[in-house]
């Protein structure tokens, strides 16, 4: 199996950061040709593509991009750079071992941890491709607006407790109460309480206002997996939220190579923690967590819900002698088999 090494002539580290980017050109062999500093702005990456032009002569399919961060950071380099025809990947995990840091060194690890890499164990950049963007920033803003709701609630509760209002919040508040307390009128009572009043209405009224937001973001989301993948939302467990997930994870067809690569990015892969007379994997604790979340949410809804083929393998499972944790990590990697099939077999192959 052919290496980075030898298929390109030219590799090019990039550690990036919110103002600046810092570029270390490798040859195939390792040898530093030039590393430069650009910032991050269009203008400064476009005069950091043409400096690696003129420092590798040109040679764009035999030059392979590094970046750390090609979905944060990196994100509009990586694209202005595959836009020039460039391949860009996503750098490895530096490993220092008592080494320095600088962002020259970063830089530098960044192309020379992908040296020995084989060709088809490169983690190309995820595509901006309009659809698929926007259910991912969908999905981010989703998350944003899920945990500012949960705070708002837990202060409104904690305010409750702590004050008497007139309403008993010894447990979590219904959403009759949450409506009750956002429809409060001002009332003839003392400075101190009127106040304390107006608070949890506050309180009320935004979370209220939070509830109409996923209710759009969530409609949108709908509509736009329901079209993207239908054979996907078929799936049991798999609803818009998870589709669009899945969809953002996925990317595009080439982004991961095989069942395997996909259990490893969903963070499902099960790693060998055998000692002696024990055998045993554990669990694994890499990959998209927001993917790996995702398929925890499915093994518990098809568990839930008495999905037949699922309660059938747990039972079988369970006389074998597997405790519950291990037989849901089982069915996490099934279902992430099952939906990368789904993903190479639909007309998203050719997306």
């Amino acid at each position: 199996m052919s290496i980075v090494a030898d298929q390109y002539s030219f590799v090019v580290g990039v550690d990036t950061h919110a103002r600046t980017h810092t570029y270390a050109i490798l040859t195939g062999g390792g040898r530093l040709v030039d590393q430069q500093e650009f910032p991050t702005q269009p203008a400064g990456v476009s005069r950091a593509l043409d400096w690696i032009g003129r420092r590798t002569a040109g040679d764009i399919s035999g030059t392979l991009l590094s970046v750390e961060g090609t979905g944060s950071y990196g994100a509009q380099l990586t694209a202005t750079a595959a836009g020039h025809g460039y391949r860009v990947v996503e750098a490895p995990l530096p490993i220092r071992h008592g080494q320095g840091k600088t962002d020259s060194l970063d830089a530098q690890r960044a192309a020379r941890n992908v040296l020995p890499v084989e060709l088809d164990r490169l983690r190309d950049h995820r595509r901006h491709d309009g659809q698929r963007d926007v259910l991912q920033a969908l999905t981010v803003a989703r998350d944003h607006l899920q945990t500012h709701r949960t705070a708002t609630i837990n202060a409104l509760t904690a305010h409750l407790r702590v004050h008497d209002l007139g309403l008993d919040a010894r447990k979590a508040l219904t959403a009759a109460q949450l409506r009750s307390v956002a429809a409060w009128r001002a009332r003839n009572e003392d400075p101190v309480t009127a106040a304390l009043r107006q608070i949890a209405v506050d309180y009320a009224r935004d979370i209220a206002a939070l509830d109409e937001k996923l209710a759009t973001n969530y409609a949108t989301i709908d509509q736009l997996t329901a079209h993207e993948t239908p054979e996907l939302r078929a799936i049991t467990g798999i609803g818009p939220v998870t589709a669009a997930v899945i969809l953002a994870a996925w990317s595009h067809p080439g982004r991961v190579r095989d069942e395997a690569a996909f259990a490893m990015l969903a963070g499902v892969a099960p790693i060998p923690a055998s000692s002696g007379n024990t055998h045993r994997h554990r669990l694994n604790r890499g990959g998209d967590r927001q993917l790996n979340r995702c398929l925890h949410t499915m093994v518990s809804t098809r568990l839930s819900h008495k999905d037949p083929a699922t309660i059938a393998y747990y039972e079988r499972r369970s006389k074998e002698g597997k405790t519950d944790k291990e037989i849901r990590r089982c069915l996490k990697r099934f279902i992430a088999r099952k939906i990368y099939r789904t993903l190479t077999t639909t007309r998203l192959d050719t997306a």
